[in-house]
């Protein structure tokens, strides 16, 4: 447990009060409501709601357990960018780069939210960002992306990118033991000195006094080089654990995934192989134990793909739907046919090529079926690894692998030649760069190009849509399960239905797929 002297910080400058008051407190919450959140440590708010504390100079989540501030001392804020642009500096004890992210928000910030996702997207996977370029994806000038972002933020782009680094970097000093040279380039600084400036400025602290004020290694998490990272994956609940571990479960992936049960529960595990921006490929493993009682996962990493962790986490995050605020959803889905089961979350994935290939192999065959092809295809063409689990011994083939393997040597495995087509031109555009498989990617140009394949229809692609790109609009009308839930003769009519539940059609498949297999 850390002392009290190492989270009170030195107190905010009456400027910082002055600026803090044209903004508002927290999305829906007057402050009064929001210091209640406080007293009560609603983890419902977690996320939503950041509390800077005067006296003290640090900002909070509405978790943390450090004594109550007095309500005089208390300002509130939506994000943390707006508590770090107020000039706070964030807890050592509750850590708010732990906090679930952004949720989908209503279409008035739809630009600001896809905006604020491209920035996280690209600091997560070590990418420069380049906000024109950001304002260029979205179809926007640079100028009117600048001005919708600081009206849904209250913090400008390059503020809210600022601290999008500097709390992955702050991850990573507290759960690595990484060189700091190598946490500055994960984090997105393009030198140390940048990194020891920012750093300086924002917190006023060297990077490595994290490190020297924290708890012995073991109690902390910090690890060696040599040994697995454990991380805390926070969601908000209600979150039905309970269907994702069910989800993951039901679709194994023989020598890439397995699920074990121990006395703490279910523990999901599979390998991965990740490319930084060097060029450098890191290949491991990670496992995942699910903690209802802090409403967190942990995530524990192997040390080879420590360089990259925080592009593990973030795809962790897409994988679990934890940024997910289900509340405002299951309301819009209130009227739907069968009964809602609170908290579920749309599993996404971890490779978008993967998931892309297993869902082309689940055409028209059961989920098992498609498991076992899936396991062939990993068998073949796929590259062995080592690991201290014995179940765990493949990486999924690379795009690189499909695309060059010849249509027989995939064809023995059982798949039909029209699969196998389908398979082969998805990798070769994924190879030649015609075709990005990631969040971040743009949906109404990744559709397209994925239905000019050939073997890919509206099914897959809206199938990719929901679990690859995170749309939270997808609805494969022509899926047998949604037709069977909603008891529609085709799928114009199970598309005419659905019309009612947008924007969030992703959650009610997901709902109508709960109640066909109950």
């Amino acid at each position: 447990m850390l002392r009290e002297a190492q989270v009170r910080k030195r107190r905010v400058t009456a400027a910082t009060g002055a600026n803090n008051a044209a903004m508002p407190p927290a999305p829906t919450l007057q402050p009064d409501a929001a210091y209640r959140v406080l007293q009560t440590h609603d983890a419902r708010f977690d996320g939503r709601l950041f509390v800077g504390v005067t006296s003290t100079g640090v900002y909070c989540r509405p978790v943390c357990r450090v004594k109550l501030p007095r309500r005089e001392n208390c300002l509130f804020f939506p994000h943390a960018a707006a508590a770090e642009h107020a000039g706070f500096r964030p807890c050592l004890r509750c850590r708010p780069e732990l906090a679930p992210g952004l949720a989908a928000t209503d279409s008035s910030d739809a630009l600001a939210h896809a905006g604020a996702r491209l920035i996280e997207h690209a600091v997560a996977q070590g990418e420069p960002v380049a906000l024109p370029a950001v304002a260029a994806r979205l179809g926007v000038t640079d100028r009117h992306f600048r001005r919708v972002f600081q009206a849904a933020y209250g913090v400008s782009p390059v503020d809210w990118l600022a601290t999008q680094r500097l709390l992955l970097a702050k991850r990573l000093l507290t759960d690595t033991d990484l060189p700091v040279t190598r946490v500055a380039l994960a984090a997105g600084f393009g030198s140390l000195r940048r990194f020891h400036a920012a750093f300086a400025e924002r917190y006023r602290l060297a990077p490595t006094a994290l490190r020297r004020g924290a708890a012995a290694p073991a109690e902390a998490g910090r690890v060696h080089a040599t040994e697995p990272v454990t991380v805390r994956l926070a969601w908000r609940p209600p979150y039905d654990h309970a269907a994702m571990v069910e989800f993951l479960s039901a679709r194994p992936l023989a020598g890439v995934e397995a699920v074990a049960a121990d006395r703490d529960g279910p523990v999901w595990r599979r390998t991965l192989a990740l490319t930084d921006t060097q060029g450098q490929r890191h290949a491991g493993w990670l496992a995942l134990r699910w903690r209802p009682d802090a409403h967190e996962v942990a995530a524990t990493v192997s040390p080879h793909l420590a360089p990259v962790l925080g592009a593990v986490i973030e795809r962790l995050r897409h994988l679990l739907d934890l940024n997910a605020d289900t509340l405002p959803i299951e309301q819009a889905l209130a009227g739907l046919p069968v009964a809602l089961r609170r908290g579920l979350r749309v599993p996404g994935c971890l490779d978008g090529f993967e998931t892309t290939v297993r869902i082309v192999l689940g055409q028209q065959v059961t989920v098992a079926a498609a498991c076992t092809l899936a396991g062939r295809l990993v068998q073949r063409f796929g590259e062995p690894l080592a690991t201290p689990f014995a179940e765990l011994n493949r990486l999924f083939p690379t795009p690189q692998a499909l695309a060059e393997a010849t249509p027989e040597a995939i064809g023995t495995l059982g798949i039909v030649r029209t699969r196998v087509a389908a398979l082969q031109a998805l990798s070769r555009a994924v190879v030649q760069g015609h075709l990005s498989l990631s969040p971040a990617a743009p949906m109404a140009d990744t559709l397209a190009a994925l239905r000019a394949l050939p073997g890919i229809g509206d099914w897959t692609a809206e199938l990719v849509a929901l679990r690859v790109l995170a749309w939270p609009d997808a609805f494969p009308a022509s899926d047998i399960g949604v037709r069977r839930a909603l008891g529609a003769a085709d799928a114009a009519s199970a598309a005419a239905q659905a019309q009612a539940w947008q924007p969030w059609r992703s959650y009610a498949v997901m709902q109508l797929w709960q109640s066909a297999a109950a």
